[in-house]
Parts: structure tokens; sequence; C-alpha cells
């Protein structure tokens, strides 16, 4: 199979399979410098050969988990399911400035505007969900790319349904599950805590508290495609299932490699609260694919604006896990004050900036706090979880203001963190061997 590559509707390259286990990466004659399909992959006469079935930029955007067997069960019997098959169906529908499609095919999708006003603004976001679902996947996947689908398992009060994620022109649209509930309220606060500190993707969370719509930062005031964007996974050529395995030390080395240099200490201090947001917020999910570099030419390079930030530890089985990404061979959450030395030789950012930032973060977590405590009242069943955060974040925050590590004392949280309970312990769910917890159940 041979698929073309184009860059903001301009055909470039074309990507073919050379054999079972490598693909092949060709450059059009005459092809401008800056329409490069890759950071990783300047315009050049000669091929780029990978030793997989395609080179990371192309996976970065693949499905993984339940939403790929879903992918290869549907389409495997009529045009394969291999990820250069799979990729020819959603490839029309990437993140950032690339489209992939067979040479010659028309890049414009036929996607209808996206209405989401009825899914934010109702009681029931399930059935406005499910209603936008169903009308932006008549098409296939020409307008709508499902992110991941949860299949809950039957109850007799409860028939199972299928959640997803989707994207669209304008937005990713999320929907909670039976084993992360209520996990869309947990990302609009940890983001709205971010958003107090960085530039962070703009969320917006349903009445209900079920799903959240997230608006896309690559593209323009149109909805049309405007910013490259890769994250770490794919400019440290790794697999997206090797997501985690990566440290702070090698993302480092990357935007050394590919931030110009009069937008590096920028970069670096974006780095900086990123990796401060996740032990406050005690976010185990922090890897190298919720990472990212955005730009519009060689020139023109920088981090996104953060995303996909929650509070991981008040999930059942995540509870102990520890953070995503590592430094100096380890991950902890008590990293003493190692994480501020280590801040200051690698990203560059000396210590009393570094204490500034734990400070702003500290206030914005005070800043936020009310609104989880009025979630929690308004939604009886996001009770727990929004305790679970209120304490996971305290003990973040007090952690970076330790003695031991930014020693700035103790924070003055506010109201919302008192007469908290302690709730009980999280019981780990049963899985079968080799099952993921972060995959839906079928």
């Amino acid at each position: 199979m041979k698929l073309a590559v184009s860059v903001l509707g301009r055909e470039v390259a074309l990507i073919e399979q050379a054999g079972d286990f490598k693909s092949v990466l060709s450059y059009h004659a005459h092809t401008a410098p800056d329409d490069f399909v890759s950071l990783t992959m300047p315009v050049r006469t000669e091929s780029y050969v990978w030793d997989d079935q395609l080179p990371p930029v192309l996976q970065m955007n693949l499905p993984e988990g339940y939403l790929l067997q879903v992918l290869q069960e549907q389409f495997g019997p009529h045009i394969g399911a291999s990820p250069m098959a799979l990729l020819s169906v959603i490839g029309r529908n990437m993140v950032g400035r690339l489209q992939v499609a067979a040479p010659g095919a028309e890049l414009t999708a036929a996607a209808k505007p996206i209405e989401v006003t009825a899914l934010l603004r109702g009681d029931n976001s399930e059935q406005a969900f499910a209603e936008l679902v169903r009308q932006h996947a008549t098409s296939g996947v020409s307008g709508v790319v499902p992110k991941f689908l949860d299949a809950q398992r039957d109850t007799p009060a409860q028939p199972a349904r299928k959640k997803a994620s989707v994207i669209t022109r304008r937005h990713i649209i999320k929907g909670s599950s039976s084993q992360f509930p209520f996990i869309a309220l947990n990302e609009h606060f940890s983001m709205q805590v971010a958003a107090r500190v960085m530039p962070t993707a703009r969320t917006e969370v349903s009445d209900d508290g079920q799903a959240l719509v997230v608006h896309r930062f690559d593209v323009d005031e149109h909805g049309q495609p405007h910013w490259g964007m890769e994250d770490f996974c794919a400019l440290l050529g790794l697999r997206p299932a090797a997501k985690y395995d990566t440290t702070w030390e090698r993302i480092a080395r990357a935007v050394r490699d590919h931030v110009p240099g009069d937008r590096r200490l920028e970069t670096f201090r974006h780095l900086t609260t990123v990796l401060l947001l996740t032990y406050a917020l005690r976010n185990g999910d922090c890897h190298a694919k919720n990472i990212a570099l955005r730009y519009t030419s060689r020139a023109d390079v920088h981090l996104t604006p953060a995303y996909d930030m929650l509070t991981t530890n008040v999930y059942a089985g995540l509870q102990h896990n520890p953070p995503g990404i590592g430094f100096l061979g380890k991950k902890t959450w008590s990293p003493g004050k190692t994480l501020q030395r280590f801040i200051a030789a690698t990203f560059g950012i000396q210590p009393r900036e570094q204490q500034q930032i734990v400070q702003a973060i500290s206030d914005a977590v005070a800043d936020v706090a009310p609104q989880v405590r009025q979630a929690m009242a308004t939604h009886p069943g996001f009770a727990d979880v929004g305790q679970r955060m209120l304490l996971a974040w305290a003990e973040g925050v007090q952690g970076l203001r330790d003695e031991r590590v930014y020693a700035l004392g103790p924070a003055p949280l506010g109201a919302a963190f008192e007469a908290l309970d302690t709730p009980p312990k999280l019981k780990a769910p049963r899985n079968r061997p080799g099952e993921s917890l972060l995959l839906g159940r079928r």
C-alpha cells in the first residue's frame, strides 16, 4: 500500500510499506523546506527508512487499546488491519497539520459543524453525546475520529453502553466511564489549576459532569489545520506503547535538538511548570504522549499548551502508581532537594524561580478547590472522587513546600480543604493477566 502525505493540504511525500516490518517515506522533488513531515525528518532527496510499519510521527495519530481492536475488526475484513491500512482510514483527520490519504484523493472532509451546546448544557450528556457520535459517524470516520470506547458491563439497573471520545475540527470531546467515574470533572478542575500558571487547552464540562469538551489548539479560528504538533513519543522515535519508557533528561535533549535557541528558555520554563504540576496534582499519567511541541516552521517551535492533566491516584488500581516520567533513574513522589537541583541543571530554571512557580501552583490550587467542593455538592456521585482529589492536591502541594524540597512552609489552602473525611482505602480491581486498567472493557 502507498499513501500520500500532505502538509496543510499540499502533498509533499509518499509513504509505503517495504516488506512486513519496514516503511519508506520519500519527499517529492521541490518540496519546500518548511513543508517537513516531522521535526525529525527534514526535507531531503534521500528516502527515510524505518524499521517499523510507520514512522513515529504517523504512529502518533493511530488509536490505541480497545479502539484499535474495534477498528481492526471493523475494517480488517475489507482493507486489512495493518497500521498502514488503518492510517488510510483515519489519515484525513489527524491532529496537527498532516493528512494522509490515497495519492490524488480529496483531502477536505465533509464534516458537519459541531454543536456542543446540547452536550454541555443538558442534564443528560450521555444522550447528547450518543447523538453527536451518531450524527458525525454516519460517513465512517470522515468527520469524527473516536479516541477510545468503553463498553460497560450489563447490570439490571444499567444496560451496557459505549462511551467514546471524539476528535472534531474544533474540539476533542471525552466521556467518563464506569472504571474512571467523573474523569471529565477531574480533568476539567486539574486543567483549571494548570490554566492559572501556564498556557493550557481550554476545557468545558457538561452540566452533569460526565462529558468534557477540549478546544483544539492546533487549528485556526475556522477549525482548519494550522500548527504542526508532535508528542515526545514521536520526537524520541518511540512507539506509542513505550510512552512511559523515557526520562525528563531525554525530553530535555529533544527540546535542545528541535527548539530554536531564542525560544528554549521559555520552553524549559513551561516544562518545569508541567513537571511541578505533575507533583502537585498527583498526575501519574504525565507521559511522553501527553507533552508535545507545536510549530509552524523550524524557526517557530515551542511547547504546546498543557493538555490531558488529571489527578490519577483517586482511582482504584492507580493509587500507588509513581510519576509517569522519571529523572536521575528514579520515579518517586518524594524527590527531595534532588528535584530543584535537577531542574536547575537540566532545564536552566534556577531555584528562586522554581519557588515562585511552586507558590503560583499553591495559589492556583487554593483558587480552584472551592469549585471542586461545589461540584461535590452538585453531583453526589462525585463526592468521593472530589474529596480524594482535594486530599491528593493538599498532599502534593505540601510535599513540594516541605523543608526537604522547596522549604516554603505550609500553604494556607483555604476552607475548601477543611472537614475532609479520610476515605476508605481503594481496592485494586481484579484484572485478567495482561489486561490494562486503561483499556475499555468488552
